[in-house]
């Protein structure tokens, strides 16, 4: 019982600097993966249906993003830009890289949903008249969208963890915050206790907003590389 009390004591006790944690902590990880979506649908439209000239260029950001650590690509956009006369804030600093990293890997996941589209629907949307991108924008992004719903779940769930990489360059997102709290009362079990339940219930609400999302955007009849979805 002492255990639950000094929880709820911290809580109270560093409530504003909890809550202010938190809202950041959540604006870092839809803000990035929002900038990791629109970045890595284009991607993927460009390196799928682009020129020739265009995918390798495409193909070899997404290779360096995905074969470096995230907190490398923090470290080059806070520290090394500087250098050349881009100086950013830590919280710019973060979104910039967080953002970037997720939109090479949502990139690939949009791919793939091009890609689970069977040929014929491509066929028949030039057979009517369709230009190549009237066919792209209005049949193969629209259904790829839902086919890649529950790997955008997944990023979604990995960015709200991986916001903490922020810790690195001072951004007062939950786990610097936690850190502080727990420095000063020397309550760190239940500090992070208080960190792990907050990723718990926020990954279950991010599971459960998408779940319905998947469940109102699904297509019944819909076929994926020869198997239908229900």
């Amino acid at each position: 019982m002492d255990f639950i009390d000094s929880i709820y004591s911290l809580i109270v006790r560093y409530r504003a600097d909890l809550l202010n944690a938190t809202v950041l902590t959540l604006e870092l990880t839809i803000a990035s993966f929002t900038i990791g979506f629109v970045l890595g649908l284009l991607i993927s439209v460009g390196r799928t249906y682009g020129h020739a000239l265009l995918k390798v260029p495409l193909a070899t950001f997404i290779e360096i993003i995905r074969g470096t650590p995230m907190i490398v690509q923090l470290f080059y956009i806070y520290y090394v830009l500087p250098a050349f006369g881009v100086k950013l804030d830590a919280f710019t600093a973060s979104l910039i890289a967080i953002g970037l990293n997720s939109s090479a890997y949502q990139a690939e996941y949009f791919r793939m949903s091009f890609g689970a589209i069977q040929r014929g629907q491509w066929e028949a949307a030039l057979s009517i008249g369709l230009s190549k991108w009237s066919a792209v924008f209005n049949i193969i992004i629209p259904q790829g969208l839902r086919i890649v719903i529950p790997a955008l779940l997944n990023e979604l769930i990995y960015l709200l963890k991986y916001s903490s990489v922020a810790y690195f360059v001072t951004v007062p997102e939950l786990i610097y915050t936690s850190k502080i709290i727990g420095a000063r009362t020397l309550l760190h079990l239940q500090i992070y206790t208080v960190v792990a339940v907050f990723y718990i219930v926020v990954s279950t609400l991010f599971t459960t907003i998408m779940s319905l999302v998947e469940k109102k955007s699904r297509i019944p009849g819909l076929v994926i590389r020869g198997r239908e979805t229900p």
